[in-house]
């Protein structure tokens, strides 16, 4: 399993070879890699998951809350009361 961000589909960027989307991630923008699911087509308004750049996953808005719950949830790390 990967770490994987989520974001929305704002736009496909024309050139290299349909593989590049504009994606809003947490409200920035970045082009992002689509080129490892060619079988997928996307839209404005599609959900994905992002490692590194490239789009691993196609998902829904209820996939892309849960990626960032858990990733929220890793960022909370351990409180000092908590034993190891």
């Amino acid at each position: 399993m990967c770490l994987g961000i989520p974001g929305q589909v704002v736009s496909m960027v024309e050139g290299y070879g349909d593989q590049l989307a504009l994606v809003d991630v947490a409200g920035e923008h970045r082009k992002v890699n689509v080129g490892m699911l060619p079988e997928e087509t996307f839209a404005p308004g599609d959900w994905v998951i992002i490692h590194m750049g490239f789009v691993v996953d196609k998902t829904d808005r209820a996939g892309a809350d849960a990626a960032m719950a858990g990733l929220e949830l890793m960022g909370r790390g351990r409180s000092t009361e908590d034993p190891p």
